[in-house]
């Protein structure tokens, strides 16, 4: 990096600094042409170490300049990513807009943010659960505060919507399996909808994780990010009314519902700060990811529902940089 003599911005010690040129320059090597196997590979892990190696040099020499240059130092730059790129969506909407909350304030969920009932989830599976999925849902009736975990004993998901109202439940969780795994949930929000179809992958148990945190009672934090479209607003606030809306922070338990690439992450911590700046975290389970099927208005009926959204993957899935969420 050259600096001209007449800057007054950067200073005296900057412009009298001595920074090494380091050599990054690749050594000069066709290893397609190496017929045997063996040299080939060796060749390839030396290059590739070599490689990494610049990779480090350049690094440091960078921080060096940026350190010496101090305020006056140029903003880092920021790779793209598809996350970044992603495609102008007219979905796209801002909290903050006065349609936006008066749509808010008008729906199902509104009840459960103007704090009118105390949310009470109902966790059941599919018929014959394999013992991961009954695991599964345990662990999730643990994470959710007032939650159940009942058997199905064959009933239909009508007569469940219907049995849960008539007890008090606030939301119906049911977990369905493929080849002994979770792989779908089905989220109806009570009395009106709407209703959520998901996809589970990637789930790992308590026990999974490593180096995990105890389970504790108390009601965590709840966190939604990057959720900013109208369909992604009406998911977040789906999956908030299953938790309480107020967290005990004494327990320092937080539950994150984290949207990338219209993937829902879902993570489970316990957090302590260590000073002002810093804090340390350690997970405590279960961890998923949901990938939205379908949303539905009202509470679960597959002949006769109308569907707000349903995923067409061949007609909507057509460039990597377009999301819904």
């Amino acid at each position: 990096m050259a600096f001209s003599s007449g800057d007054s911005n950067v200073p005296e010690s900057v412009k009298n600094a001595d920074f090494e040129e380091p050599d990054t320059s690749l050594p000069k090597t066709n290893i397609s042409k190496i017929r045997n196997k063996m040299r080939r590979m060796t060749e390839y892990v030396k290059l590739k170490k070599e490689k990494q190696r610049l990779k480090r040099i350049a690094r440091k020499k960078r921080l060096k300049e940026a350190k010496a240059l101090g305020d006056s130092a140029p903003p880092k730059k920021v790779p793209k990513t598809i996350e970044n790129t992603r495609e102008p969506d007219d979905a796209m909407v801002d909290p903050q807009d006065e349609e936006v909350q008066f749509d808010e304030a008008m729906d199902e969920m509104a009840a459960y943010f103007n704090k009118d009932y105390v949310p009470k989830v109902l966790v059941t599976s599919s018929d014959n659960p394999h013992t991961r999925t009954i695991r599964f849902c345990r662990e999730l009736k643990q994470t959710i505060p007032n939650a159940e975990f009942r058997w199905r004993n064959r009933a239909s998901v009508k007569k469940m919507v219907k049995g849960a109202i008539e007890r008090g439940f606030s939301d119906i969780v049911l977990i369905n399996e493929d080849r002994r795994h979770p792989n779908g949930m089905l989220l109806v929000h009570l009395p009106d909808g709407p209703t959520a179809h998901f996809k589970i992958s990637n789930t790992k148990l308590c026990r999974e994780v490593k180096h995990h945190a105890t389970w504790s009672e108390h009601r965590p934090e709840v966190i939604l990010n990057n959720f900013n479209t109208r369909l992604g607003h009406t998911v977040a606030r789906m999956l908030a009314s299953i938790f309480h809306y107020e967290p005990q922070f004494r327990g320092r338990r937080v539950v994150t519902f984290h949207n990338q690439r219209d993937y829902i992450f879902f993570r489970h911590h316990r957090y302590e700060f260590k000073n002002e700046k810093r804090a340390a975290i350690q997970e405590i389970g279960p961890k998923f990811t949901l990938k939205l099927r379908s949303l539905q208005k009202g509470t679960f009926d597959s002949k006769f529902g109308e569907y707000e959204w349903v995923l067409k993957r061949h007609q909507m899935e057509t460039s990597r940089r377009r999301f819904f969420l």
